[in-house]
């Protein structure tokens, strides 16, 4: 990676339009299998318009997209917090800017601010990430 500035935006990527395929695969995966997240009827019964996406998998999604910039080996703080619900049919964008650039335990590290918006822009997960650089 080239020289990073304060401030500087990483390149958005976009994930989805989400499916129940994608929902279900990542159910399977983290084996939570709350039916929320893929039973239309039950999720309208407590009040949702449909069946909706598991948190995490937006949260591994914007992992995803971080690591694909400076690497999995690199990774030394993930931190995020969910704002919104996802449903199947939302594109999702990916987007970190640098916050901070700074040295601990002789590691040069990057901060970034990371966000998952619906393509509408409303934030869906954010949270902070910290990468050797």
């Amino acid at each position: 990676m080239t020289e990073l500035t304060l401030g500087q935006q990483l390149p958005d990527r976009v994930f989805g339009p989400v499916t129940m395929t994608d929902i279900v695969r990542y159910q399977g995966a983290s084996g939570d299998m709350n039916p929320m997240h893929h039973d239309d009827d039950l999720a309208r019964s407590a009040g949702f318009p449909a069946a909706f996406s598991v948190g995490m998998l937006g949260a591994g999604w914007l992992a995803g997209y971080c690591t694909e910039h400076f690497g999995e080996d690199t990774v030394r703080r993930f931190r995020t917090r969910f704002t919104s619900v996802v449903y199947r049919g939302d594109e999702l964008v990916a987007s970190a800017a640098v916050a901070r650039l700074f040295e601990r335990d002789g590691e040069e590290l990057v901060e970034l601010a990371i966000a998952l918006r619906k393509s509408d822009g409303s934030v869906v997960v954010e949270g902070a990430a910290e990468f050797v650089v």
